[in-house]
């Protein structure tokens, strides 16, 4: 089988398997994860916005009328914090949510952020020249989303430190059939992660100010329809998702920049590209692989049917390089324009944060660019072992 996402070597280049992928047809039974594989761009597109499909059945089906088996009771921080979340709820739970946390991320308030963006990424690139170099993953492109969501959120500094470990616990069971171990990582991080935002939002209640807990607070107290743990999922939610696309589209990115030193001269040369190198760059190399949905009624893919009970992992990285879509997909080309990318999802799940993202990833690749005109790879780097939120372990550098 060409889809092989435990094999470092596939995750470290999945792409000439997604062109097998798509060559042998539209849809693969792939029984180690019990699911089926979309890797076309037109059907990946349509099955994100398909109501016959959904995060979650739980809101028409039980685990047992829907053929499924609970997860374990030990695993229940994990999926209390997890499940009330926007990413893995449906309509209704999902519309009225996400009507009040988009009020924190229209263009304007994003617009608003861009001051506070530049001067942590000014703050972020003075580091790493002033030690000559360093890790540009855990230097720069992890603190700036972390330390921009902590902002919005209104979490304390001091505190910080804390949400990046936690979220990385919680997110490895995004990956396909975590372990046992993976599990209690989560499950403890969910259980701590939790607590402390209980903290924080009774601080909020009673100490109300200009942030992001505080206006949801309100929101719970005004008779918005807004439960305590959907509050407290939601904000787990804002950092993990928050924080992912950028730190794995700068790493990858900047790998992709470094192999291909052509296109690395053109933004260069043209620092006014960067934005729709930007949009490139998360199509090239996708920081989250894979969607994963349920079918809720029976759905027909070239002639093959799928049951309701099923789930489909749609492989966003293939359908990324899709050459019905992006012409000479697996050529990076930072003057590549219209791209039609599905980094960000689509549908009711498409990604909140994009806006932020594009902001955050368009302030440090500039301030890169312009102000370490030098920077030059010091080793090749390796990659994290998860496939469907994709990233390098590190990346070495000099100024």
């Amino acid at each position: 089988m060409v889809f092989d996402p435990w094999s470092p070597s596939f995750v470290a280049d999945p792409y000439p398997g997604f062109a097998e992928l798509r060559a042998a047809g539209r849809v693969h039974w792939f029984a180690p994860s019990g699911q089926w594989l979309v890797p076309h761009h037109a059907d990946v597109r349509a099955m994100l916005g398909d109501r016959r499909l959904g995060r979650t059945y739980l809101h028409r089906f039980t685990h047992e009328e829907f053929g499924r088996t609970p997860p374990p009771v030990a695993h229940e921080p994990f999926h209390v914090l997890n499940d009330n979340g926007l990413l893995d709820l449906e309509a209704p739970d999902h519309t009225r949510i996400r009507r009040l946390v988009t009020q924190a991320f229209t263009p304007r308030t994003v617009t608003a952020l861009a001051p506070v963006v530049e001067r942590l990424v000014r703050e972020l690139v003075d580091g790493l020249l002033a030690e000559g170099g360093g890790d540009l993953i855990a230097d720069v492109a992890e603190p700036l989303p972390v330390a921009v969501i902590a902002e919005m959120l209104g979490v304390p500094e001091a505190d910080r430190g804390l949400l990046r470990p936690w979220s990385a616990a919680i997110c490895g069971m995004y990956e396909l059939n975590p372990d046992e171990a993976t599990a209690q990582r989560a499950v403890q991080a969910s259980v701590e992660f939790s607590a402390y935002l209980r903290e924080l939002i009774a601080d909020r209640r009673a100490r109300p100010a200009d942030d992001l807990i505080s206006a949801l607070v309100a929101a719970c107290d005004e008779g918005e329809r807004l439960t305590e743990q959907e509050v407290v999922s939601t904000c787990a939610l804002l950092l993990n998702a928050g924080h992912e696309a950028t730190v794995n589209t700068t790493g990858n990115g900047w790998w992709a920049l470094f192999r291909h030193p052509d296109q690395l001269a053109a933004l260069r040369r043209d620092p006014a590209l960067v934005p729709q190198a930007v949009e490139e760059l998360m199509r090239y190399d996708t920081p989250l692989q894979l969607f994963e949905r349920w079918v809720l009624d029976d759905i027909e893919i070239d002639g093959t049917v799928i049951e309701r009970g099923s789930e489909v992992a749609l492989l966003l990285g293939s359908a990324n390089h899709d050459p019905a879509v992006f012409p000479d997909p697996e050529r990076l080309d930072v003057t590549r324009t219209g791209s039609a990318h599905l980094s960000f999802g689509a549908g009711i799940h498409y990604c909140l944060g994009a806006p932020l993202a594009r902001l955050e990833l368009a302030a440090v690749f500039g301030a890169l660019l312009q102000r370490v005109p030098d920077l030059r790879l010091v080793a090749e780097p390796q990659w994290k072992p998860g496939f469907v939120i994709r990233g390098l372990r590190e990346l070495r550098v000099k100024c």
